[in-house]
């Protein structure tokens, strides 16, 4: 990969990352609506809004969903888990139930977790092209961010050549990660601390936004939100499941 093609991935990732946070807050930036519906989880948020005009999004229909969860996890442990290519079969059903492999990696500071990388899932069968994800992971004292999204294979090969990445359309999931509990800034679980029913841990918000119709007039269905509703349920059921972690 090229500087310049280093410089085009990172100010890819940068607006993947700012249109994560954008969706999780509800922002200004776009005109969200909430959704009420009663086929929706209590602490699921879901929120709809149109996309049309931006070269950097697939047009249409764009569902947000997101919860948050506490888990007796320490931050770096579940930051640890859930940047792990390798890892990444136990949550991510787009990793068509196999390991990742790194294709690219951009380093963004001392810390080896602040970091952009490039993804490659194996296909699921000789057909089926494979797929590539650009993640961004941030982490200081305050929290963390994994980040990430799936790209365009020629999309992105202009990108680390060097190529604007305006014309990238992307839209972006991940998770939120931020330390709650005593001890919970540290690398293992609380266990010492002098009130043994207080346990460290990390609280966790889940998000994903999708497309779920290409066209902007479409009417939203009731089995696209079910079916968003249904997959964030899943991941944190199947993150709490690899981390052992009790109901």
């Amino acid at each position: 990969i090229t500087a310049s093609g280093r410089r085009s991935m990172l100010k890819l990732a940068q607006r993947m990352t700012n249109n994560f946070c954008v969706g999780v807050c509800a922002s200004t930036v776009h005109q969200w609506n909430k959704l009420n519906m009663g086929n929706i989880d209590e602490d699921v948020r879901v929120m709809t809004r149109k996309s049309i005009d931006d070269p950097g999004e697939p047009p249409g229909i764009v569902l947000s969903a997101a919860t948050s969860v506490w888990l007796p996890v320490s931050p770096q442990r579940l930051f640890d888990f859930l940047r792990d290519e390798h890892l990444r079969s136990e949550w991510d059903i787009l990793s068509n139930g196999g390991p990742m492999q790194e294709m690219a990696h951009i380093a963004k500071g001392q810390d080896h977790g602040n970091c952009v990388s490039l993804l490659r899932a194996g296909p699921v069968n000789p057909n089926q092209s494979s797929m590539l994800i650009l993640q961004e992971t941030c982490t200081d004292a305050s929290g963390a961010l994994v980040v990430y999204a799936p790209v365009d294979i020629p999309a992105m090969h202009v990108v680390m050549n060097g190529g604007d990445s305006a014309y990238v359309a992307l839209l972006p999931s991940g998770f939120a990660i931020v330390p709650d509990g005593p001890g919970s800034r540290g690398p293992n679980n609380s266990n010492h601390d002098s009130n043994p029913h207080r346990m460290g841990g990390s609280l966790l918000t889940v998000a994903f936004q999708i497309l779920v119709n290409n066209l902007p007039t479409a009417k939203l269905t009731v089995e696209s939100v079910e079916t968003v509703n249904n997959l964030i349920s899943c991941t944190v059921q199947k993150i709490k499941g690899a981390l052992h972690c009790e109901n």
